[in-house]
């Protein structure tokens, strides 16, 4: 008889979700880098968030969510709401002129080395710290590449007097 793992299940499922999250966060930027271009980057940050209040709004009057009344969170609670205002608004503003690609890898990075702050400070699993930081500095080193590539594909060939054309 074959036992049934749950927790693998539980934890395929929680990792699509994480995936489909991340696809989800790329869209958001890419909608609020274009918000952005044309209304301004407050004012993108302002009707992402809006959206968003509508949305949450929807789901706790439809579903069997419970509302706290918020001065029953902790004074620490209201950070995130400040810290979400600003990453779209910088999301809003550094995408249009950075692109997807790098705006999203910069931002992983950034949450890694967040990341590995906070384990260390917090607790035992700051082992794993050097493997992080090894991760962070694949990804800086990857933007740094991507970077000189392109650099190198602007400039003129010196032989011939052509640019490369571009795809």
């Amino acid at each position: 008889m074959r036992h049934f793992d749950f927790w693998s299940l539980n934890m395929g499922y929680l990792m699509l979700l994480a995936l489909a999250n991340g696809l989800c966060i790329a869209a958001s930027r890419a909608i609020n880098g274009k918000l952005a271009q044309s209304r301004g980057a407050m004012s993108a940050s302002f009707w992402n968030h809006l959206g968003g209040f509508l949305f949450l709004s929807l789901l706790l009057i439809v579903g069997s969510a419970a509302c706290r009344l918020p001065w029953q969170a902790p004074g620490m609670a209201w950070l995130g709401g400040v810290m979400g205002a600003l990453f779209v608004a910088i999301n809003s503003i550094a995408l249009p002129r950075l692109g997807i690609m790098k705006t999203t890898l910069l931002v992983i990075a950034g949450q890694m080395i967040s990341g590995v702050l906070i384990d260390h400070v917090s607790g035992p699993s700051a082992r794993s710290a050097p493997l992080q930081l090894v991760g962070i500095a694949l990804i800086l080193a990857g933007l740094y590449l991507s970077k000189r590539g392109q650099e190198r594909s602007a400039k003129p060939h010196a032989q011939s007097g052509m640019q490369r054309s571009s795809l």
